[in-house]
């Protein structure tokens, strides 16, 4: 069991201020909201950080591959939790704050990591760089000796979904994404925040497991822009376009080209199957069903209507 003196030392958290930080946000709200204390690292000081502050967040700011910061970062914390969004610096992010967490002596290391690397071995990758540094990652912290848990969430709603095709449903009626045909079992940002709350909780019987975390269901995408028609009272058609298209236009948007390869090996294994997931992990952790892709875009109905009220 946690200790009393272990539950009054904070939980630091990681990737709570970036762009793509929604786990980490949810993560150090729902923390906080249980009486325990947070302390979370950002890259940069800007108004996610002073967010994180009127939540009452310890913030601190730091880079995951700076030596001196993880020490300050780290030191007199009982857990960590540590998440990053895609970036070629992944690998050394991760043995940087697993060697500092373990020079601290932290009781719990929850990693968020990607659940294609179920899927991998020493002999079997993907053309992704970053799923291999996902994989390399993985590797590295079982030999740490550190207490890690391991998250392998399946895709996020708040990526392909919301930030990718929000634009295309919400100025053309079309979900346009280079998906194939292929089924995906997408899981929000808040759901995944909420199983790491409970592993944080209590880490100890979590430790040396690996979660699989997938939404509602699995489906194509012509089913799900049959929900985003249901959810949004008009008409949306998936068109499933180019590959070479989409990536050449995240390019010219200046999305770097390690995510952006990333993302298209993404689409290419979704077009296999190979997202087409599904595990009951997010319920045994939480005692509850993952939100619904319809209940998602009810929730951010305005970001996908043309004037920006939902409908």
């Amino acid at each position: 069991m946690t200790t009393q003196s272990s539950h009054a030392s904070p939980i630091l958290v990681t990737g709570a201020g970036g762009a793509v930080g929604s786990i980490g946000r949810n993560l150090t709200e729902m923390v906080l909201a249980k009486g325990r204390k947070v302390r979370a690292l950002v890259r940069r000081e800007d108004e996610r950080a002073e967010a994180l502050r009127q939540l009452g967040a310890e913030v601190m700011q730091g880079d995951l591959t700076d030596l001196t910061a993880m020490h300050r970062a780290i030191e007199g914390c009982a857990s960590v939790y540590f998440g990053m969004s895609v970036s070629a610096d992944y690998l050394t992010a991760t043995v940087n704050t697993a060697a500092v967490a373990r020079h601290h002596g932290v009781e719990a290391f929850v990693n968020m990591s990607q659940m294609t690397v179920t899927q991998m071995s020493i002999t079997e990758s993907t053309d992704s760089p970053q799923h291999k540094l996902h994989w390399l990652a993985e590797q590295a912290l079982s030999w740490s000796g550190l207490p890690v848990v391991t998250m392998r969430p399946t895709v996020f709603l708040e990526g392909f979904f919301r930030l990718f095709a929000a634009p295309s449903v919400r100025d053309a009626d079309e979900l346009a994404l280079p998906m194939g045909g292929g089924k995906t079992s997408p899981i929000s940002a808040v759901d995944v925040a909420r199983a790491v709350s409970v592993v944080l909780e209590d880490p100890t019987p979590h430790i040396g497991q690996v979660y699989n975390l997938t939404g509602f269901e699995s489906a194509d995408l012509e089913h799900y822009a049959r929900v985003f028609s249901e959810a949004l009272g008009r008409t949306i058609h998936y068109r499933d376009v180019p590959l070479s298209d989409w990536s050449e236009k995240l390019l010219g948007a200046g999305v770097p080209a390690h995510i952006v390869k990333h993302l298209s090996v993404m689409t290419e294994l979704n077009k296999q199957g190979r997202y087409d997931r599904m595990t009951d992990d997010l319920f045994k952790l939480t005692g509850q069903k993952p939100i619904s892709m319809y209940d998602f875009i009810k929730l951010h109905a305005a970001e996908f209507t043309r004037d920006g009220t939902a409908a």
